[in-house]
C-alpha cells in the first residue's frame, strides 16, 4: 500500500501546472464533451506509466543492491530540482486534433508524458517500491486527480491555483522520499 500511495501523493502534486494539466485545459476548451477526454488520459497514462514502472522494475533488478538506494535517492533529488521548473504549453499546433477527443487526447497525453516529469517519477518509484502494479495504479490515479478537476472546471480552476506553490510542495515531496530512502538504507545496514 506505501507504493499505490506513495505513487499517488507524488505524482498529483508534480502533475499540478503540469504541461499535462495544460494540455488538459486547452483540450477542454477545443472540443465540447469531457467524457473522452478523461479516458483519453486514462488510457494514455496507463499506457505510459505501465511502461515506465516495468522499466524501472528492471532498472532496479540490473543494478547492485548496494548501490540503489543512492541513486534512488540522488533520482528523487533531481526530480525535486526538475519541478521547480514551470512548463510551457506546446499543444495547440498538433495534427492529432481532428482525429477527435478521445484519439487526440489518448496520442497526445501518450507523447506529452515521454521525458515528462511524472514519467520519470514513475520509473524511481518503481524502481524504489517491489510493488510495480500499485506504482502503476498509484501514477494513474495520481494523474487523474490532478487532471479531472481541470477538464471539469477548466480555467476558473487554473486561474486560482497557486502553482509555484504546488511545484515547491512537489519538489518538497520527492526530498523526502529521497531522505526516507537514505534513511530507510542505513538502518537496514
Amino acid at each position: 500500500m506505501d507504493a499505490f500511495l506513495a505513487s499517488t501523493l507524488a505524482v498529483t502534486i508534480a502533475e499540478i501546472g503540469d504541461k499535462t494539466q495544460l494540455l488538459s485545459l486547452f483540450l477542454v476548451a477545443r472540443y465540447a464533451t469531457r467524457t473522452p477526454i478523461i479516458l483519453g488520459i486514462l488510457i494514455a497514462t496507463v499506457l505510459n506509466h505501465a511502461l515506465s514502472a516495468w522499466i524501472g522494475a528492471w532498472v532496479a533488478a540490473q543494478i547492485p543492491a548496494a548501490w540503489l538506494p543512492w541513486i534512488l535517492a540522488i533520482s528523487f533529488i533531481a526530480i525535486a530540482l526538475w519541478l521547480l521548473v514551470p512548463d510551457k504549453d506546446d499543444s495547440e499546433d498538433s495534427k492529432f486534433l481532428g482525429m477527435g477527443a478521445f484519439m487526440a487526447t489518448t496520442i497526445m497525453f501518450f507523447l506529452a508524458e515521454i521525458g515528462d516529469k511524472t514519467q520519470v517519477a514513475t520509473v524511481v518509484l518503481a524502481a524504489r517500491y517491489t510493488e510495480t502494479f500499485w506504482v502503476i495504479i498509484g501514477t494513474t490515479v495520481g494523474m487523474l486527480i490532478a487532471n479531472v478537476p481541470v477538464i471539469l472546471a477548466g480555467r476558473w480552476l487554473m486561474e486560482r491555483l497557486p502553482l509555484a506553490t504546488a511545484r515547491i510542495s512537489a519538489s518538497i515531496l520527492f526530498v523526502v522520499l529521497a531522505i526516507v530512502t537514505i534513511w530507510t538504507t542505513l538502518m537496514n545496514s
